[in-house]
């Protein structure tokens, strides 16, 4: 799913990603962890592709993404990469179901078919009764079970997560984590999480630790 091999990150004179070789295969949920500055956030930006390596090699459910110029990288990671981060990010203007489907109208996707998708989601993950609600009237679990829902709208290769539940109560956490390894076993979800939670470290398939720019 995953393939990337010798990538180097510096801004200015720090190294920060100092050759990281990462294979991730499809259906893993896969936890990075390291201390503050270790490159994890870095690292999942460039597998993101919000960020473009200095070196080395990036493969994407078989596509260089390298290769891409600009315009077709975005058009990438809006259709093959899902994103969920600590704080949700959602619009505060408009409501949970439209939230969701933002991304869909992003990609070219009628309105129609989105909305059907975002109501399929909202049932699965026992939110229809909240679709007409602003993220302001939804408590921290729901707002982030809606960010989940709208990384999932276009039916994503990979689900990438920068600490998902660092600002969830631990109840809330604890059902997150639950989520993702449902999607997994359910909906053959590929998910790679950055986290200092070390019980959703001990959950996944495989915890990976970044010190020092290097993969220990």
């Amino acid at each position: 799913m995953i393939q990337a091999t010798g990538i180097h990150k510096s801004f200015g004179e720090l190294e920060v990603l100092k050759g990281v070789d990462l294979h991730i295969a499809k259906k893993e949920i896969v936890s990075i962890m390291g201390a503050s500055g270790a490159g994890k956030t870095t690292l999942l930006h460039i597998l993101g592709t919000l960020d473009r390596a200095d070196q080395g090699t990036l493969l994407i459910d078989g596509t260089e993404v390298n290769r891409l110029n600009d315009k077709a990288l975005a058009e990438f990671r809006n259709k093959r990469i899902g994103f969920v981060f600590q704080f949700h990010h959602l619009l505060p203007e408009f409501t949970a179901l439209e939230n969701i489907c933002i991304p869909a109208f992003i990609g070219g996707t009628p309105k129609e078919e989105a909305v059907k998708h975002a109501m399929q989601l909202l049932e699965y993950l026992n939110l229809t009764a909240r679709k007409d609600h602003k993220p302001s009237q939804l408590s921290g679990g729901e707002q982030q079970r809606i960010a989940v829902a709208r990384a999932l709208i276009n039916k994503p290769a990979v689900v990438l997560a920068d600490e998902p539940s660092g600002n969830l109560d631990s109840a809330s956490a604890k059902e997150l984590h639950k989520l993702f390894f449902k999607l997994r076993d359910e909906l053959g979800q590929t998910f790679v999480i950055v986290t200092h939670n070390p019980e959703l470290a001990a959950m996944s398939d495989r915890t990976i630790t970044i010190k020092d720019g290097i993969i220990r």
